[in-house]
């Protein structure tokens, strides 16, 4: 029996916005709860909540309110892909069709920076999305992934390398 297609949500995204953060794909949990990065062990909403002063365990519309009053918004590259699991190393490439970008940088033309969490994300913007936008593109980091999958760097170092990288991107405003 074939893995049945999975759909990423809407963008998390104020006019102001001056970050995007983009992951991959949602994964199953998050795909259920319908929020993103919804994984338990996750360690996104708390990276987040200790750089951004909020409580990781408010609602999620909370969370999600905290991104948006610091100018953050979310999405992820891929609209649709199939990908049997949660890990992206299963996403079928074949299956995989792109977010549009294009039109959300015109939407969101405020976003001076892209901030990927994880290489997965970032290899399929730079060879699915980079080629075929109009507009200069903004400024790019890779931020190690917060997944539990990505386990060879402490919660401590993932922090600090978040932190930076939101101080840069919100600095180039």
């Amino acid at each position: 029996m074939s893995e049945a297609l999975a759909y990423s949500f809407e963008p998390v995204a104020q006019a102001d916005a001056r970050i995007l953060i983009l992951g991959s794909m949602p994964g199953r949990d998050s795909l259920r709860a319908a929020q993103y990065y919804a994984h338990p062990r996750n360690a996104f909403w708390r990276i987040m909540a200790d750089i951004l002063h909020f409580d990781a365990g408010v609602p999620y519309q909370n969370r999600t309110a905290a991104l948006s009053a610091a100018r953050i918004a979310l999405w992820d590259v891929l609209h649709s892909c199939r990908r049997p699991g949660s890990l992206d190393s299963s996403i079928e490439a074949n299956t995989v069709v792109v977010n549009d970008f294009q039109s959300f940088f015109l939407r969101y033309a405020g976003i001076n920076a892209v901030i990927f969490n994880g290489s997965k994300a970032e290899h399929y913007y730079v060879r699915r999305v980079l080629p075929h936008l109009d507009a200069n593109p903004p400024l790019y980091f890779r931020a190690p992934s917060t997944s539990p999958a990505h386990a060879s760097l402490s919660y401590a170092r993932k922090l600090e390398i978040w932190r930076g990288l939101l101080g840069k991107g919100l600095g180039s405003a």
